[in-house]
């Protein structure tokens, strides 16, 4: 494909861990944009003319509260734990050069195939481990801390036990810088049970606990994605604030007694 300097649109990988077939093709509506799918089921986007811009609306709200990490435009050390498209990565580095990132992802010809395929934008400082996130999170040297740890595997009942619990989150925020943030995208079923069981387990583990996903989403009427947030010290108002004017609209932000109403 052009991005590979390949001059196709389309290419294929099969993933042994899975069994699975990934393809990338270009996006026709998007310029610079390609389309990441697993087994026929879109799971990545990513913009390679402008980074920054992110199809995705749970990602671009993942974005927004990365946004809050630190002043506009100051270099961070992020970790992503479940790497995808690595379209964070991609955005962190376009919104803060000269970042620190470190990338996790099970599947090794997945992130082979994504780097070969969509190459990360120049000046990107990013170390890639291939392994179980739990795994590879407690083997990174003592020294590394974050100021921002994702967390993007999650989806419905099929989250992993040893991950989905209080121990995973209480390992990932020790490593944390004292005003580091825990970003875990929680894609779930109407029921919201699993982003039930998260915001108890989070709430165990961190100082305070916010939940930031399109309004609907609360309802527990169908399928999506709702982000969880979890800080070292007091939810700031202000956060609030700058998050539901950043959106995707219609947003909501869910913290203290009112996150009681999702909490299992």
């Amino acid at each position: 494909m052009n991005a590979a300097g390949s001059g196709q649109h389309h290419a294929t990988r099969f993933l042994r861990t899975t069994g699975q077939h990934a393809t990338i093709e270009a996006d026709t509506l998007v310029d610079g944009g390609y389309i990441l799918s697993i087994g026929g089921a879109e799971q990545s986007h990513v913009n390679l003319a402008d980074p920054s811009d992110i199809f995705y609306e749970y990602l671009r709200r993942i974005g927004h509260v990365v946004d809050l990490a630190a002043e506009p435009g100051r270099p961070i050390r992020a970790l992503h734990l479940g790497a995808g498209a690595l379209t964070l990565a991609r955005y962190i580095q376009a919104t803060r050069p000269g970042s620190e990132q470190y990338a996790v992802e099970l599947e090794r010809e997945l992130l082979d195939f994504v780097l070969q395929k969509l190459p990360m934008p120049e000046g990107t400082v990013l170390t890639t481990q291939i392994g179980d996130a739990r795994e590879s999170l407690v083997g990174l040297p003592d020294q590394v801390m974050f100021d921002v740890v994702i967390l993007d595997i999650f989806s419905g009942p099929e989250a992993p036990e040893h991950i989905a619990c209080r121990e995973f989150y209480e390992e990932a925020a020790a490593r944390l810088q004292p005003e580091g943030i825990l970003i875990i995208n929680v894609g779930d079923e109407p029921a919201l049970t699993l982003v039930r069981s998260q915001v108890a387990a989070l709430r165990q583990a961190m100082t305070d606990v916010a939940a930031f996903a399109e309004a609907g989403m609360f309802a527990g009427r169908y399928p999506g994605n709702i982000v969880l947030v979890g800080t070292g010290k007091q939810w700031p108002s202000e956060w609030t604030t700058q998050l539901l004017a950043r959106g995707p609209h219609p947003a909501k932000v869910l913290t203290g007694v009112e996150l009681d109403s999702i909490s299992a």
